[in-house]
């Protein structure tokens, strides 16, 4: 059974398969036809609904998600808010009434998404109180896409919902939602660590010890945290997921564990969460998770999902071996530490046992020396999949480069690192004659892929002009390195590069 709370009224659904998304249950299941399907794949944001779960200060905290992607058993323990559920009586809510004013909508197809994004972030505002500048905008309506009507009204509409009289849906008069809310989280009565039910063959563990119990019992049913990969599965090739275990709930997978080395990051920490986190040692990782699809996939999306799927275009595993980041692997026999250089064998194979999951995520500290540049390239800068993906780690020592770690996705049948144009730069000066012969070793050790993304051609064509990108970044921020290995920060044409490469 799925207990959630949906627009305020409690819903209590049987018999729900495992492979049920959170748009079909919706649609076909409650009769809410205001959430629309569009590409169900995460792209359209046409299915964008709200889901709210208890903070830390005992609130419901609300973040917009892709029903198509999202499974119907997730919103366990819940409050689901869908376009039906915003307007009280006749008013409307300021999301709503701003969209109607500032003429936002033509077809209306995709109105009902942009409106729960707009819910969200007009949610977010009032708890978090804060200009609304366009990168804000960006971020929450970046996986929203509008055919018809254009960007400048609904942009216009966001900037204007705030000045409207506040308007609450009628299920916010219930001060006490947030409390029956969390007591649906709450172990029901009898009900084991590894909770489940037979007929939806969906079950979802609480702690590490029933995760290890039921990948034992069940090494053939498939893992899911966030569903944004999986869940193509059945949308995109109608396959049946009939049999799944749920890791979103298992308390050791959500933690994140501070060390004097680094962070142990838990493997259902999902994007959103793990963002603040790098904003100070690695600010270029987080400038990545912006370009990291959209809000409603980050807010769901896993680091362990991103890196369990082994897409040879996956954007955190380049950036990851470019850390030396360590997996902590971890099934019926115990756990186990892996490089993650040693995790990728082939496409979509990896060093996981039948009944191993990835645990948790060592990202080491950075030392105040070292420096990261992580640079996406895709057909969109928003809400689209990488072609060619480059992490480049290292110090700049006396006028050498040291600890050189150079990692691409989009440029092997795996995420992987070069090491013969990390060797063909390790100990020497960032000049061109080093970038030139790292450049080479490039060509050779790398054989890129084509498709609808881009040719091989163009992937290795870019990975070398990202390296070039990166000379010039390193002659900008510390100036040309002359023969005897010092620094000129004087140079004008030094300062024009920086200015041209900034972003």
């Amino acid at each position: 059974m799925i207990d959630f709370y949906l627009n305020g009224r409690r819903q209590r659904c049987r018999d729900v398969s495992a492979d049920t998304s959170t748009l079909e249950l919706l649609r076909e299941g409650l009769g809410q036809t205001g959430t629309k399907e569009g590409c169900a794949s995460g792209d359209c944001g046409a299915c964008t609904v709200a889901i709210g779960e208890p903070g830390e200060d005992g609130e419901l905290v609300y973040h917009n998600a892709n029903a198509c992607l999202t499974p119907a058993h997730q919103l366990d323990g819940c409050h689901l808010v869908t376009v039906e559920g915003l307007a009280s009586g006749e008013r409307l809510h300021p999301a709503q009434a701003a969209m109607v004013d500032c003429h936002g909508s033509q077809c209306g197809f995709c109105t009902p998404g942009i409106v729960m994004s707009l819910f969200t972030l007009y949610e977010d505002q009032r708890r978090r109180p804060a200009p609304l500048n366009q990168a804000r905008l960006e971020e929450a309506l970046g996986g929203n896409l509008c055919r018809c009507t254009g960007y400048r009204p609904i942009r216009d509409a966001a900037l204007a919902m705030g000045d409207y009289p506040a308007a609450d849906p009628a299920w916010a008069e219930d001060a006490g939602l947030a409390g029956h809310v969390a007591c649906l989280r709450q172990p029901r009565d009898g009900e084991p660590a590894a909770a489940g039910h037979d007929v939806s063959h969906y079950v979802t563990p609480r702690d590490l010890e029933a995760l290890r119990a039921l990948k034992a019992e069940r090494p053939d049913a498939r893992l899911v945290a966030g569903g944004t990969d999986l869940w193509l599965e059945a949308t995109q090739q109608l396959k049946a997921l009939d049999d799944l275990i749920d890791v979103r709930r298992v308390a050791e997978l959500n933690a994140i564990e501070e060390t004097e080395a680094g962070w142990w990051v838990g493997a259902s920490v999902t994007l959103a969460r793990l963002t603040p986190l790098l904003a100070e040692p690695y600010p270029a990782f987080v400038h990545l998770m912006h370009r990291f699809a959209s809000s409603q996939i980050r807010h769901r999306a896993t680091l362990g999902g991103n890196i369990a799927n082994a897409s040879p275009i996956g954007d955190t595993p380049p950036v990851l071996l470019a850390l030396d980041a360590i997996l902590r692997l971890d099934g019926p026999g115990g756990p186990r530490e892996l490089p993650l250089s040693d995790f990728f064998l082939d496409y979509r194979q990896t060093a996981l046992a039948d009944d191993e999951f990835i645990a948790a995520v060592f990202l080491p500290r950075p030392s105040a020396a070292q420096n990261l540049k992580v640079w996406k390239l895709s057909k969109r800068r928003e809400d689209d999949i990488s072609a060619v993906l480059a992490a480049f780690a290292w110090r700049l020592e006396d006028g050498v480069m040291r600890d050189v770690h150079l990692a691409f996705g989009g440029m092997a049948a795996v995420p992987r690192r070069a090491p013969a144009a990390e060797a063909a730069l390790e100990g020497r000066a960032p000049d061109a004659e080093a970038f030139a012969a790292a450049r080479a070793a490039l060509g050779e050790e790398l054989a890129p892929m084509s498709d609808v993304r881009g040719s091989a051609e163009y992937r290795r064509l870019a990975a070398g002009n990202l390296l070039e990108r990166l000379r010039l970044m390193i002659a900008a921020e510390h100036g040309p390195i002359d023969d005897n290995g010092a620094n000129d920060n004087n140079d004008s044409a030094t300062k024009v590069t920086l200015d041209a490469y900034a972003h």
